[in-house]
């Protein structure tokens, strides 16, 4: 899964279509034994979800050409012998300014916090208040209505994990050896608020600034936390 999302990036480029970029992470994903997971969801026929600066998740691979300091998050599902893994990396087009550098290195170490989180004993509010903390603390808004989520024999499954702490640590799930999570960052620069866009399946921020996601699926193993998803 990892392997695909390494060979994905290394594409990324001014000029490129969305739609081409489908058909690469597709090719890449089947060269390396697995199946498309998103293709599984109804009425969803594309192999990887691609949103561009303010689309937050479920962008729609279209003929939009990249440009130079377009935010792009890749998000991928991989089904390989009977289970899937989930995982999103945001990056920039192109070199990219400082700022927009800053707003990406937020995620990814938000997300490496929630990570460290995910461990037996601990309860999947653990994983909400480190991602709702790492962004808050820096100005940037966790998305409310949007979630983590288990991971499986399903793309979806239970426990969902909200990216900030909407009710007390007790009253969220503990977390269990063997439980599998698609642990998700999902925050914008300005308000949380979102809609949906023209396509009927783009989710974009309502105040039409800039968004990131990033996502890894792991698996807690007795003491262990493995990141299955893991970049080299």
């Amino acid at each position: 899964m990892a392997l695909v999302m390494e060979e994905a990036l290394l594409l990324v480029k001014p000029g490129l279509s969305l739609s081409d970029l489908d058909q690469e992470i597709e090719k890449l994903i089947l060269k390396n034994g697995g199946e498309p997971s998103f293709k599984t969801v109804a009425d969803y026929h594309w192999a990887s979800c691609l949103n561009i600066n303010q689309g937050v998740v479920h962008g729609v691979p279209n003929d939009y050409r990249l440009q130079k300091n377009d935010l792009l998050s890749i998000d991928i599902g991989f089904f390989w012998q009977g289970f899937h893994n989930d995982m999103a990396r945001t990056v920039i087009v192109g070199e990219g300014n400082p700022k927009l550098k800053k707003f990406l290195a937020v995620g990814e170490k938000t997300l490496k916090k929630a990570i460290k989180a995910a461990r037996v004993g601990n309860r999947i509010g653990h994983l909400s208040a480190a991602i709702e903390k790492g962004l808050r603390d820096v100005g940037y808004s966790p998305v409310e209505i949007l979630t983590g989520h288990g991971v499986g024999r399903k793309l979806h499954e239970e426990p969902q994990i909200p990216c900030l702490l909407w009710k007390g640590l007790k009253n969220t799930p503990e977390i269990k050896s063997g439980m599998a999570l698609a642990i998700e960052v999902i925050y914008a620069q300005g308000s949380p608020d979102l809609v949906l866009g023209k396509d009927n399946w783009t989710i974009e921020t309502e105040d039409g600034q800039l968004s990131g996601l990033f996502e890894d699926t792991v698996l807690v193993e007795g003491k262990k936390t493995l990141v299955l998803t893991e970049l080299n």
